[in-house]
């Protein structure tokens, strides 16, 4: 199945599903949002009724495969702690906590070419299958692609682990003809914060790869990951709180 977070109008999601479909290797369905819903993460409806609609996207189906869910393609990439507003990370996640086998894919596109960006990643999408039909796929984690801006010359694939960059929202006053007047934002990626470079392929992040221009494959679980170091100070300091002082109200 194919989801998306910025609509089921969208060129970029129907360049996903054309080139699955052209592989005749996947039986396509699709699942999408009527409208944009960027950033809502795992926001969810239940306050009002829902309906679903059929909507007819060209191209014939092929023979039928194991359940998997590919959400995107996302306009832009999502690494760092921004996959935790992430729509499209989002989609594969929930499928995760399903037991869905799942990938989400996103794209630093300057040209509206989504057919290269499918491209790229089928030789993965394709493989998931060939573990998913073995029973071999880990049940432990989903997967998170980000595709360079020059995605046509890419370097390869790479491993990574989840960085620590974020975007941030900066925000413009702008005249309205109402007192006090508009904000504008836009959002900007704080690389400063992305952990520095470690040896090893387990311990390289998705920024310093995605910069180099290689696509990155990021296995991503339900929860990002913590240090490991909080769980052995907080299992020594959380025995002794009732015997602690409270703070002083000065």
């Amino acid at each position: 199945m194919v989801t998306n977070d910025v609509g089921i109008d969208t060129p970029w999601l129907r360049s996903l599903v054309r080139v699955l479909v052209s592989t005749n290797l996947f039986h396509v369905l699709v699942c999408a949002p009527d409208s944009e819903k960027s950033a809502f993460s795992h926001c969810i409806t239940w306050r009002h009724p829902i309906s679903a609609q059929r909507v007819v996207i060209e191209g014939a189906t092929a023979f039928a495969v194991s359940d998997k869910v590919i959400s995107g393609i996302n306009m832009g990439i999502d690494c760092g702690y921004h996959i935790v507003y992430s729509g499209t990370v989002a989609g594969a996640r929930e499928a995760f906590f399903n037991d869905v086998p799942s990938v989400s894919i996103s794209y630093d596109c300057t040209i509206q070419d989504f057919t290269i960006a499918v491209e790229a990643c089928i030789p993965i999408i394709s493989a998931l299958l060939v573990e998913i039909r073995n029973q071999t796929y880990p049940s432990s984690c989903f997967l998170n692609i980000d595709l360079p801006t020059n995605v046509s010359n890419h370097k390869g694939y790479k491993l990574t682990r989840q960085g620590k960059s974020i975007f941030k929202t900066v925000w413009k006053q702008v005249p309205s003809g109402m007192e006090g007047g508009k904000m504008l934002s836009t959002m900007t990626m704080d690389t400063n914060s992305a952990a520095a470079t470690e040896t090893g392929t387990s311990n390289v992040s998705q920024e310093q790869m995605w910069f180099g221009g290689e696509i990155t494959v990021t296995p991503l679980g339900a929860l990002s990951q913590f240090d490991t170091g909080c769980l052995d100070y907080f299992k020594d300091w959380l025995p002794g709180v009732v015997d602690r002082p409270s703070p002083s109200a000065g």
